[in-house]
């Protein structure tokens, strides 16, 4: 493969596929106004976490779900089950750690 000058008929096909899209206007506002996405901010994660403040509502649901999957581990003996409620307790506690500091006044 050469890096030279394109052939003239390879070079007459991308001027026209340029001519068509500079005239469509909505990828060039797209293209213009496109933000460079990055990952997540990695420092300020635990101040993230440690401003969580979940609602009674989704503490209660955690709670729910939690206790379904642990009930259901016992009684089925499914690895699936159980590692799904070792999945979900975790950030259930939390979350009602949260709740109860938040209720508190602490």
């Amino acid at each position: 493969m050469s890096i030279g000058r394109l052939p003239d008929h390879e070079q007459r096909v991308l001027d026209e596929i340029e001519r068509a899209l500079s005239r469509d206007r909505r990828p060039a506002r797209r293209l213009r106004t496109l933000r460079v996405r990055r990952g997540p901010d990695v420092t300020r994660l635990p101040a993230r976490i440690a401003s969580c403040r979940p609602r009674g509502r989704t503490v209660s649901v955690l709670l729910a779900v939690s206790v379904a999957l642990m009930v259901m581990g016992v009684v089925t003996s499914a690895p699936w089950a159980i590692w799904v409620f070792a999945a979900v307790w975790p950030p259930t506690l939390f979350a009602a750690f949260r709740l109860l500091c938040r209720w508190s006044g602490g």
